[in-house]
């Protein structure tokens, strides 16, 4: 026979589990994330969305300093959870090009890869010191330039935009220079490089410590490239895009006036294996607290409802799909997963 004091903890253990269950979600697990390594824009987005997921109780553990291309395979593969994706990569992996060509099963990957959300993550930044001799693009001939490190696709995007604007080879009209983001900021202070092209997010201060010591000039991209279409190919790459700024943004910095940049876009990326309940939760808690999105970081105010889906170039997890529907959010069909 039960006792008063038997059923008083079995109903007290039953209030418990309801209380828990229907506080919110809970789903018992740790999730895997990969980014790219602090002070980097993606890096912060990636780490604002970590912080509102675990709100609703989504826990994802964080490894920072990883080369996108790579995490994106590992999310594709489900050996990661949530990363942070770079919608020219997408195009790449589904053609089995570039970085993913050894990968004979790329395409077939790229097919699990999902989206959360989009957004302008930054611009790249042309940036030289006084007396480098360089003032115009047309004088990177015969200097040494930083295109980016040795593997991703930053060092491809950054060359693509130097022959787009003025017809120069690597190798052949000047030198490109791969090094790790962190090897490259010596060089340039240095004077061992002349140029670095690094993007960042504008008003970046990884760009703005150049001010500190020195003068610098970030070179705008010409209009004469822009509407001679010779950066048609580029600009028109998934994720990719101009946009301008003040050059005074930046204390030190000698271009004057509207700076027009090579900007991109990228999105916080999923797999389809992951739980519906998961996502939705996650996804909802970061645009509910989106006003702690915004005041974690200066380019972060550029994140609205607007850009929820900018640079995106697959199809939306069923998890993110259903908070968006819920929204009235104007989805667009090519984003849009069949449940």
């Amino acid at each position: 026979m039960k006792t008063h004091a038997g059923r008083a903890r079995i109903l007290a253990i039953t209030l418990l589990f309801t209380t828990f269950f229907s506080s919110g979600f809970a789903e018992a697990r740790i999730y895997k994330g990969e980014t790219a390594g602090a002070g980097d824009s993606v890096h912060t987005m990636f780490v604002s969305f970590v912080n509102q997921a675990r709100l609703a109780d989504v826990d994802i553990q964080v490894n920072a300093g990883q080369t996108l291309t790579k995490s994106m395979l590992n999310g594709a593969r489900g050996r990661v959870d949530f990363f942070s994706s770079v919608p020219s990569l997408v195009d790449m992996m589904a053609k089995g090009a570039g970085m993913y060509q050894p990968i004979t099963n790329a395409p077939e990957l790229s097919t699990h890869l999902r989206a959360i959300l989009g957004f302008q993550s930054g611009v790249y930044h042309p940036v030289t010191l006084e007396g480098s001799g360089i003032t115009d693009w047309d004088d990177i001939a015969g200097k040494t330039v930083f295109t980016g490190p040795p593997a991703g696709s930053a060092a491809a995007t950054s060359e693509a935009l130097i022959r787009g604007i003025t017809g120069y080879e690597p190798g052949k009209d000047y030198t490109a220079v791969r090094l790790s983001w962190g090897e490259a900021y010596e060089a340039l202070a240095d004077g061992k490089i002349d140029m670095m092209i690094r993007p960042s997010e504008i008003g970046s201060a990884n760009i703005e410590r150049f001010g500190l010591t020195d003068e610098f000039r970030i070179l705008s991209i010409p209009d004469s490239a822009i509407t001679s279409h010779r950066l048609d190919d580029l600009i028109g790459q998934a994720g990719r895009g101009t946009t301008s700024f003040d050059g005074d943004l930046y204390d030190g910095q000698l271009t004057q006036g509207k700076i027009t940049a090579l900007a991109y876009y990228q999105f916080i990326g999923t797999n389809e294996r992951v739980s519906d309940d998961a996502v939705y939760h996650a996804t909802k808690a970061f645009w509910d607290h989106l006003a702690s999105v915004q005041s974690s970081a200066s380019f972060l105010k550029t994140v609205t409802p607007d850009t929820a889906f900018a640079g995106i170039n697959v199809p939306l997890h069923p998890g993110a799909q259903r908070y968006y529907q819920e929204q009235g959010y104007d989805i667009p069909a090519a984003l849009k997963v069949t449940q």
